[in-house]
Protein backbone atom coordinates (compact mmCIF):
# COMPACT_ATOMS: atom_id res chain seq x y z
CA UNK A 1 0.00 0.00 0.00
CA UNK A 2 1.64 3.56 -0.91
CA UNK A 3 2.12 5.77 2.19
CA UNK A 4 0.59 8.83 2.52
CA UNK A 5 3.09 10.73 1.80
CA UNK A 6 3.05 9.28 -1.84
CA UNK A 7 -0.67 10.33 -2.57
CA UNK A 8 -0.69 13.75 -1.12
CA UNK A 9 -0.36 15.79 -4.46
CA UNK A 10 -0.74 19.04 -5.26
CA UNK A 11 -3.28 20.76 -7.24
CA UNK A 12 -0.73 22.33 -9.47
CA UNK A 13 0.88 18.78 -9.83
CA UNK A 14 -1.98 17.39 -11.68
CA UNK A 15 -0.64 18.95 -14.33
CA UNK A 16 1.66 16.62 -15.19
CA UNK A 17 -1.10 13.36 -15.07
CA UNK A 18 -2.92 12.89 -18.66
CA UNK A 19 -6.12 13.17 -18.15
CA UNK A 20 -6.32 15.59 -15.22
CA UNK A 21 -8.05 18.64 -16.49
CA UNK A 22 -11.11 16.42 -17.37
CA UNK A 23 -13.80 16.47 -15.23
CA UNK A 24 -14.31 13.01 -13.12
CA UNK A 25 -18.57 12.80 -12.92
CA UNK A 26 -19.31 10.81 -10.02
CA UNK A 27 -22.70 9.29 -9.62
CA UNK A 28 -24.44 8.57 -5.92
CA UNK A 29 -25.57 4.95 -5.07
CA UNK A 30 -27.87 5.58 -2.16
CA UNK A 31 -29.14 8.71 -0.76
CA UNK A 32 -28.32 7.72 2.70
CA UNK A 33 -27.82 9.62 6.20
CA UNK A 34 -24.06 8.48 5.41
CA UNK A 35 -24.25 9.96 2.58
CA UNK A 36 -25.10 13.20 3.40
CA UNK A 37 -24.10 13.65 6.84
CA UNK A 38 -20.40 12.40 6.14
CA UNK A 39 -18.95 11.61 2.49
CA UNK A 40 -20.47 14.65 0.79
CA UNK A 41 -19.21 16.96 3.20
CA UNK A 42 -16.32 15.22 2.68
CA UNK A 43 -16.29 14.78 -0.68
CA UNK A 44 -17.00 18.80 -0.84
CA UNK A 45 -13.88 19.55 0.83
CA UNK A 46 -11.42 18.56 -2.26
CA UNK A 47 -13.76 18.26 -5.47
CA UNK A 48 -13.10 21.84 -6.71
CA UNK A 49 -9.84 21.34 -6.12
CA UNK A 50 -9.15 18.17 -7.77
CA UNK A 51 -11.91 18.89 -10.57
CA UNK A 52 -14.65 16.64 -9.39
CA UNK A 53 -18.55 16.46 -9.90
CA UNK A 54 -21.45 15.16 -8.63
CA UNK A 55 -24.14 14.42 -11.91
CA UNK A 56 -26.47 11.92 -10.84
CA UNK A 57 -28.15 9.84 -7.66
CA UNK A 58 -29.48 6.84 -7.98
CA UNK A 59 -32.11 5.70 -4.94
CA UNK A 60 -34.97 2.95 -5.18
CA UNK A 61 -36.93 5.08 -2.91
CA UNK A 62 -39.08 8.06 -4.94
CA UNK A 63 -38.68 10.04 -1.64
CA UNK A 64 -35.28 9.58 -1.18
CA UNK A 65 -34.64 10.09 -4.91
CA UNK A 66 -36.32 13.40 -5.33
CA UNK A 67 -34.35 14.56 -1.70
CA UNK A 68 -31.33 13.96 -3.04
CA UNK A 69 -31.58 15.30 -6.82
CA UNK A 70 -32.75 18.47 -5.04
CA UNK A 71 -30.61 18.63 -2.94
CA UNK A 72 -27.56 17.83 -4.70
CA UNK A 73 -28.58 20.41 -7.25
CA UNK A 74 -28.43 23.34 -4.55
CA UNK A 75 -24.99 21.92 -3.29
CA UNK A 76 -23.28 21.99 -7.09
CA UNK A 77 -25.38 24.70 -8.73
CA UNK A 78 -26.35 22.32 -11.61
CA UNK A 79 -28.90 20.12 -12.78
CA UNK A 80 -28.72 16.22 -10.98
CA UNK A 81 -30.51 13.20 -12.99
CA UNK A 82 -32.29 11.38 -10.72
CA UNK A 83 -32.34 7.47 -11.78
CA UNK A 84 -34.79 5.03 -10.30
CA UNK A 85 -32.12 2.15 -10.31
CA UNK A 86 -28.64 1.61 -11.06
CA UNK A 87 -29.23 0.00 -14.36
CA UNK A 88 -30.74 3.50 -15.19
CA UNK A 89 -27.39 5.43 -13.85
CA UNK A 90 -25.21 3.23 -15.93
CA UNK A 91 -26.59 4.88 -19.30
CA UNK A 92 -25.10 7.62 -18.05
CA UNK A 93 -22.73 8.68 -20.55
CA UNK A 94 -19.25 9.26 -19.57
CA UNK A 95 -19.88 8.31 -15.89
CA UNK A 96 -16.67 7.77 -13.99
CA UNK A 97 -17.50 6.92 -10.52
CA UNK A 98 -19.83 6.19 -8.09
CA UNK A 99 -19.86 6.58 -4.19
CA UNK A 100 -21.69 3.53 -2.68
CA UNK A 101 -23.49 4.21 0.49
CA UNK A 102 -26.52 1.42 0.83
CA UNK A 103 -27.73 -0.89 3.17
CA UNK A 104 -24.89 -3.29 4.46
CA UNK A 105 -25.67 -6.16 2.46
CA UNK A 106 -25.59 -4.95 -0.82
CA UNK A 107 -21.92 -2.78 -0.44
CA UNK A 108 -20.68 -5.99 -2.34
CA UNK A 109 -22.96 -6.34 -4.83
CA UNK A 110 -23.22 -3.02 -5.85
CA UNK A 111 -19.61 -2.37 -6.04
CA UNK A 112 -19.73 -5.66 -8.97
CA UNK A 113 -22.16 -3.39 -10.74
CA UNK A 114 -20.19 -0.49 -10.86
CA UNK A 115 -17.00 -1.80 -11.99
CA UNK A 116 -18.70 -4.13 -14.68
CA UNK A 117 -19.75 -0.69 -15.68
CA UNK A 118 -16.12 0.66 -15.94
CA UNK A 119 -16.90 3.10 -13.08
CA UNK A 120 -14.14 3.40 -9.88
CA UNK A 121 -15.72 3.18 -6.42
CA UNK A 122 -15.85 4.60 -2.96
CA UNK A 123 -17.70 1.46 -1.20
CA UNK A 124 -18.96 1.81 2.50
CA UNK A 125 -18.14 -0.71 4.93
CA UNK A 126 -18.92 -3.45 5.67
CA UNK A 127 -17.98 -4.81 2.45
CA UNK A 128 -20.10 -8.05 2.36
CA UNK A 129 -21.96 -9.98 4.70
CA UNK A 130 -21.79 -13.04 3.15
CA UNK A 131 -18.63 -15.12 1.82
CA UNK A 132 -20.47 -15.97 -1.67
CA UNK A 133 -20.82 -11.81 -1.65
CA UNK A 134 -17.22 -11.59 -0.74
CA UNK A 135 -15.57 -13.54 -3.17
CA UNK A 136 -17.76 -12.77 -6.15
CA UNK A 137 -16.74 -9.07 -5.65
CA UNK A 138 -13.14 -9.43 -4.67
CA UNK A 139 -12.87 -11.15 -8.70
CA UNK A 140 -14.56 -8.83 -10.17
CA UNK A 141 -13.00 -5.72 -8.84
CA UNK A 142 -9.74 -8.01 -9.16
CA UNK A 143 -10.85 -8.58 -12.74
CA UNK A 144 -11.34 -4.90 -13.65
CA UNK A 145 -9.24 -2.03 -13.73
CA UNK A 146 -10.97 0.41 -11.19
CA UNK A 147 -10.03 2.14 -8.36
CA UNK A 148 -11.86 0.87 -5.33
CA UNK A 149 -11.63 2.34 -2.19
CA UNK A 150 -13.44 0.57 0.66
CA UNK A 151 -14.78 3.10 3.41
CA UNK A 152 -12.68 2.04 6.23
CA UNK A 153 -11.16 5.73 6.83
CA UNK A 154 -8.43 4.70 9.66
CA UNK A 155 -6.18 3.64 6.90
CA UNK A 156 -6.25 7.29 6.08
CA UNK A 157 -5.69 8.82 9.87
CA UNK A 158 -1.89 10.10 10.12
CA UNK A 159 -2.09 8.75 13.86
CA UNK A 160 -2.95 5.40 11.92
CA UNK A 161 -0.18 5.01 10.02
CA UNK A 162 2.11 6.34 12.41
CA UNK A 163 0.98 3.12 15.07
CA UNK A 164 1.70 0.54 11.91
CA UNK A 165 4.68 2.50 11.30
CA UNK A 166 5.63 1.40 14.63
CA UNK A 167 4.11 -1.82 15.55
CA UNK A 168 5.47 -2.80 11.95
CA UNK A 169 9.28 -1.66 12.68
CA UNK A 170 9.52 -4.35 15.68
CA UNK A 171 9.74 -1.34 17.92
CA UNK A 172 6.51 -2.27 19.72
CA UNK A 173 7.08 -5.85 20.07
CA UNK A 174 5.17 -9.13 19.05
CA UNK A 175 1.14 -8.20 19.70
CA UNK A 176 -0.12 -10.17 22.75
CA UNK A 177 -3.85 -8.94 23.04
CA UNK A 178 -5.50 -6.03 21.36
CA UNK A 179 -8.83 -5.02 23.26
CA UNK A 180 -11.54 -3.03 21.10
CA UNK A 181 -14.86 -1.55 22.06
CA UNK A 182 -17.28 0.57 20.26
CA UNK A 183 -20.20 1.45 23.28
CA UNK A 184 -23.07 3.95 22.29
CA UNK A 185 -26.38 5.13 24.67
CA UNK A 186 -28.29 6.84 21.75
CA UNK A 187 -32.31 5.29 21.64
CA UNK A 188 -32.78 6.20 18.15
CA UNK A 189 -29.25 4.52 17.21
CA UNK A 190 -30.13 2.87 13.36
CA UNK A 191 -34.10 3.65 14.10
CA UNK A 192 -35.93 5.24 11.95
CA UNK A 193 -40.09 5.46 13.26
CA UNK A 194 -40.37 8.64 10.97
CA UNK A 195 -39.36 7.37 7.86
CA UNK A 196 -40.47 3.90 8.20
CA UNK A 197 -43.98 5.76 8.39
CA UNK A 198 -43.71 7.28 5.26
CA UNK A 199 -42.42 4.65 3.30
CA UNK A 200 -44.79 2.66 0.65
CA UNK A 201 -44.18 -0.38 -1.04
CA UNK A 202 -45.44 1.41 -4.24
CA UNK A 203 -42.86 3.91 -3.94
CA UNK A 204 -40.11 1.75 -3.81
CA UNK A 205 -38.44 -1.51 -5.69
CA UNK A 206 -38.65 -3.85 -2.99
CA UNK A 207 -37.87 -6.95 -4.96
CA UNK A 208 -34.66 -5.09 -6.60
CA UNK A 209 -33.73 -3.72 -2.98
CA UNK A 210 -33.73 -7.88 -1.93
CA UNK A 211 -31.26 -8.68 -4.66
CA UNK A 212 -29.94 -12.37 -3.54
CA UNK A 213 -31.50 -12.47 -0.38
CA UNK A 214 -34.29 -14.90 0.11
CA UNK A 215 -37.55 -12.96 -0.40
CA UNK A 216 -40.12 -12.04 1.79
CA UNK A 217 -43.01 -9.68 2.26
CA UNK A 218 -42.54 -5.91 2.22
CA UNK A 219 -41.08 -5.32 5.33
CA UNK A 220 -40.39 -1.02 6.12
CA UNK A 221 -38.43 -1.58 8.76
CA UNK A 222 -36.31 -4.22 7.38
CA UNK A 223 -36.13 -1.65 4.26
CA UNK A 224 -34.94 1.57 6.41
CA UNK A 225 -34.06 0.11 9.79
CA UNK A 226 -31.69 -2.81 8.02
CA UNK A 227 -28.96 -2.63 10.44
CA UNK A 228 -31.46 -4.31 13.02
CA UNK A 229 -32.02 -7.44 10.98
CA UNK A 230 -30.06 -10.09 9.41
CA UNK A 231 -29.62 -10.89 6.89
CA UNK A 232 -29.89 -7.37 5.52
CA UNK A 233 -27.14 -6.62 8.36
CA UNK A 234 -24.98 -8.16 11.32
CA UNK A 235 -25.58 -5.19 12.94
CA UNK A 236 -22.53 -4.62 15.33
CA UNK A 237 -20.03 -6.82 13.63
CA UNK A 238 -20.53 -4.94 10.05
CA UNK A 239 -21.27 -1.13 11.17
CA UNK A 240 -18.33 -0.75 13.87
CA UNK A 241 -16.23 -3.89 14.27
CA UNK A 242 -14.91 -4.10 10.70
CA UNK A 243 -13.36 -0.48 11.40
CA UNK A 244 -11.42 -1.68 14.26
CA UNK A 245 -10.54 -5.04 13.29
CA UNK A 246 -8.96 -3.95 9.65
CA UNK A 247 -6.51 -2.43 12.18
CA UNK A 248 -5.85 -5.68 13.55
CA UNK A 249 -5.29 -7.16 9.98
CA UNK A 250 -3.11 -3.76 8.71
CA UNK A 251 -1.00 -3.67 11.64
CA UNK A 252 -0.45 -7.54 12.55
CA UNK A 253 0.01 -8.31 8.52
CA UNK A 254 -2.44 -11.42 9.11
CA UNK A 255 -5.49 -12.07 7.16
CA UNK A 256 -8.01 -13.21 9.18
CA UNK A 257 -8.38 -14.66 12.66
CA UNK A 258 -8.14 -18.35 13.19
CA UNK A 259 -11.13 -18.67 15.01
CA UNK A 260 -13.94 -16.57 16.85
CA UNK A 261 -16.38 -17.31 19.30
CA UNK A 262 -19.83 -14.50 20.17
CA UNK A 263 -21.75 -14.23 23.46
CA UNK A 264 -24.75 -11.19 23.65
CA UNK A 265 -28.41 -10.80 23.19
CA UNK A 266 -30.91 -8.00 22.68
CA UNK A 267 -30.77 -7.42 26.73
CA UNK A 268 -32.02 -3.98 26.32
CA UNK A 269 -34.00 -3.14 23.40
CA UNK A 270 -36.85 -4.81 23.22
CA UNK A 271 -37.96 -2.76 19.62
CA UNK A 272 -38.44 -6.22 17.31
CA UNK A 273 -34.83 -5.99 16.41
CA UNK A 274 -33.13 -9.68 15.78
CA UNK A 275 -29.29 -7.96 15.58
CA UNK A 276 -27.94 -7.79 19.59
CA UNK A 277 -27.77 -4.46 21.34
CA UNK A 278 -24.67 -6.19 23.21
CA UNK A 279 -22.03 -8.49 22.14
CA UNK A 280 -18.98 -9.79 22.96
CA UNK A 281 -16.16 -11.69 20.83
CA UNK A 282 -13.41 -12.80 21.09
CA UNK A 283 -10.92 -13.91 18.24
CA UNK A 284 -7.87 -16.13 17.81
CA UNK A 285 -5.42 -14.94 15.31
CA UNK A 286 -2.06 -16.12 14.24
CA UNK A 287 -0.42 -19.58 14.67
CA UNK A 288 1.21 -21.79 17.39
CA UNK A 289 4.61 -20.00 16.82
CA UNK A 290 3.27 -16.73 17.74
CA UNK A 291 -0.75 -15.89 18.14
CA UNK A 292 -2.40 -13.35 20.13
CA UNK A 293 -6.24 -12.71 21.09
CA UNK A 294 -8.46 -10.27 20.56
CA UNK A 295 -11.43 -9.26 22.15
CA UNK A 296 -14.58 -7.28 21.11
CA UNK A 297 -17.62 -5.39 23.08
CA UNK A 298 -19.89 -3.35 22.41
CA UNK A 299 -23.40 -2.18 23.81
CA UNK A 300 -26.07 0.09 22.94
CA UNK A 301 -27.72 1.30 26.50
CA UNK A 302 -24.52 3.09 28.14
CA UNK A 303 -21.53 4.82 26.58
CA UNK A 304 -20.49 8.12 25.11
CA UNK A 305 -19.37 6.73 21.71
CA UNK A 306 -15.71 6.58 21.81
CA UNK A 307 -14.29 4.08 20.26
CA UNK A 308 -11.16 2.23 22.14
CA UNK A 309 -8.46 0.72 20.39
CA UNK A 310 -5.75 -0.55 22.63
CA UNK A 311 -2.88 -2.58 21.35
CA UNK A 312 -1.01 -4.57 24.04
CA UNK A 313 2.86 -5.96 24.34
CA UNK A 314 5.31 -7.82 26.60
CA UNK A 315 6.48 -4.13 26.95
CA UNK A 316 3.42 -2.14 27.23
CA UNK A 317 0.49 -0.57 25.29
CA UNK A 318 -0.34 1.54 22.11
CA UNK A 319 -3.72 3.49 22.71
CA UNK A 320 -5.09 4.80 19.83
CA UNK A 321 -7.69 6.99 22.13
CA UNK A 322 -4.65 8.52 23.45
CA UNK A 323 -2.30 8.21 20.36
CA UNK A 324 0.11 7.14 22.86
CA UNK A 325 2.71 4.19 23.35
CA UNK A 326 3.44 3.87 27.12
CA UNK A 327 5.30 1.00 29.47
CA UNK A 328 1.91 0.67 31.27
CA UNK A 329 1.51 -3.35 31.87
CA UNK A 330 5.03 -3.99 30.76
CA UNK A 331 7.57 -6.23 32.29
CA UNK A 332 9.31 -4.70 35.10
CA UNK A 333 12.50 -5.10 36.99
CA UNK A 334 11.40 -6.96 39.86
CA UNK A 335 9.14 -9.17 38.14
CA UNK A 336 11.89 -9.67 35.07
CA UNK A 337 14.43 -10.77 38.07
CA UNK A 338 12.64 -13.67 39.54
CA UNK A 339 12.96 -15.52 36.32
CA UNK A 340 16.42 -13.72 35.55
CA UNK A 341 14.99 -11.80 32.82
CA UNK A 342 15.43 -7.87 31.59
CA UNK A 343 12.67 -5.77 32.56
CA UNK A 344 11.08 -4.66 29.07
CA UNK A 345 9.60 -1.77 28.99
CA UNK A 346 8.22 0.70 25.75
CA UNK A 347 9.59 4.35 26.25
CA UNK A 348 6.41 7.03 27.32
CA UNK A 349 5.77 8.93 23.40
CA UNK A 350 3.25 10.28 21.34
CA UNK A 351 2.39 7.97 18.28
CA UNK A 352 2.40 11.23 15.86
CA UNK A 353 3.36 14.76 16.60
CA UNK A 354 -0.01 17.40 15.77
CA UNK A 355 -1.95 15.32 15.07
CA UNK A 356 -5.74 15.94 16.55
CA UNK A 357 -7.53 12.89 18.13
CA UNK A 358 -9.97 11.44 15.80
CA UNK A 359 -10.88 8.39 17.24
CA UNK A 360 -14.04 9.59 18.93
CA UNK A 361 -15.26 11.08 15.91
CA UNK A 362 -14.00 8.77 13.09
CA UNK A 363 -17.58 7.52 11.86
CA UNK A 364 -19.64 10.64 12.52
CA UNK A 365 -20.00 14.06 10.13
CA UNK A 366 -17.38 14.90 7.34
CA UNK A 367 -14.55 14.33 10.49
CA UNK A 368 -10.78 14.47 8.97
CA UNK A 369 -10.57 10.84 8.84
CA UNK A 370 -13.19 10.23 6.31
CA UNK A 371 -12.07 14.04 4.32
CA UNK A 372 -8.74 12.23 4.17
CA UNK A 373 -10.01 9.17 2.96
CA UNK A 374 -12.36 10.88 0.15
CA UNK A 375 -9.35 12.79 -0.88
CA UNK A 376 -7.07 10.01 -1.21
CA UNK A 377 -9.63 8.09 -3.35
CA UNK A 378 -9.75 11.04 -5.53
CA UNK A 379 -6.38 11.18 -6.44
CA UNK A 380 -6.31 7.54 -6.69
CA UNK A 381 -8.44 8.07 -9.09
CA UNK A 382 -6.63 10.98 -11.31
CA UNK A 383 -3.22 8.59 -10.39
CA UNK A 384 -4.28 4.97 -10.70
CA UNK A 385 -2.26 4.37 -7.95
CA UNK A 386 -3.91 1.51 -5.02
CA UNK A 387 -5.91 3.34 -2.80
CA UNK A 388 -5.09 3.62 1.37
CA UNK A 389 -7.96 0.47 1.39
CA UNK A 390 -7.81 -1.54 -1.50
CA UNK A 391 -10.72 -4.07 -2.07
CA UNK A 392 -8.41 -6.80 -0.36
CA UNK A 393 -8.53 -4.77 2.78
CA UNK A 394 -12.52 -4.82 2.06
CA UNK A 395 -12.04 -8.81 1.90
CA UNK A 396 -10.24 -9.42 4.49
CA UNK A 397 -12.71 -7.55 6.92
CA UNK A 398 -16.04 -8.79 6.05
CA UNK A 399 -14.16 -12.41 6.76
CA UNK A 400 -13.74 -11.34 10.64
CA UNK A 401 -17.34 -10.31 10.37
CA UNK A 402 -19.05 -12.78 8.41
CA UNK A 403 -17.16 -14.88 10.91
CA UNK A 404 -18.42 -13.37 14.41
CA UNK A 405 -21.93 -12.91 12.98
CA UNK A 406 -22.00 -16.75 12.09
CA UNK A 407 -20.80 -17.49 15.75
CA UNK A 408 -23.69 -15.16 16.79
CA UNK A 409 -26.16 -17.53 14.86
CA UNK A 410 -24.91 -20.73 15.33
CA UNK A 411 -23.29 -20.71 19.36
CA UNK A 412 -20.70 -22.55 17.48
CA UNK A 413 -16.83 -21.70 17.78
CA UNK A 414 -16.19 -20.55 14.10
CA UNK A 415 -13.01 -21.05 12.21
CA UNK A 416 -12.03 -20.22 8.46
CA UNK A 417 -11.15 -22.83 5.70
CA UNK A 418 -8.51 -20.63 3.91
CA UNK A 419 -8.81 -23.51 0.78
CA UNK A 420 -12.68 -23.21 0.15
CA UNK A 421 -12.38 -19.29 1.14
CA UNK A 422 -15.69 -20.40 3.52
CA UNK A 423 -16.65 -19.77 6.76
CA UNK A 424 -17.46 -22.93 8.82
CA UNK A 425 -19.74 -23.18 12.27
CA UNK A 426 -18.41 -26.94 13.26
CA UNK A 427 -18.12 -28.30 10.14
CA UNK A 428 -21.34 -26.54 8.36
CA UNK A 429 -20.34 -23.93 5.76
CA UNK A 430 -22.32 -20.44 7.14
CA UNK A 431 -24.49 -18.52 5.06
CA UNK A 432 -27.96 -17.23 6.35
Amino acid sequence: MASLGAMAFTAKSYANIIGANDRVRVGVVGFSDRFRQSLLPSFMNHYQELNFDIVAVSDLWKKRREEGQAYLKEKFAHDIQACVNNDELYKIKDLDAVIISTADFQHALHTIEAVKAGCDTYTEKPFAETMEDNRAALKAVKNSKQIVQIGSQRRSGKNYHAAADFIQSGKFGPIVMVELSWNVNQPGRWRRPALVAELREQDTDWKRFLLNRPFENFDPRKYLEYRLFWPYSSGMPGQWMSHQIDTVHWFSGLKHPRSVVANGGVYFWKDGRKNWDTTTAVFDYGDDKQGFQVQFTSRMMNGDERPAEIYYSNGGELNLNLNKVSPVGGLRENHALAMNMKANLLPEMDIVQNVETVVASANTGGDSLTSAHMRNWMECIRSRKEPNAPVEAGYMHSIATIMTNAAVHTGEKVTFDEKKQEVMAGDKVFKY
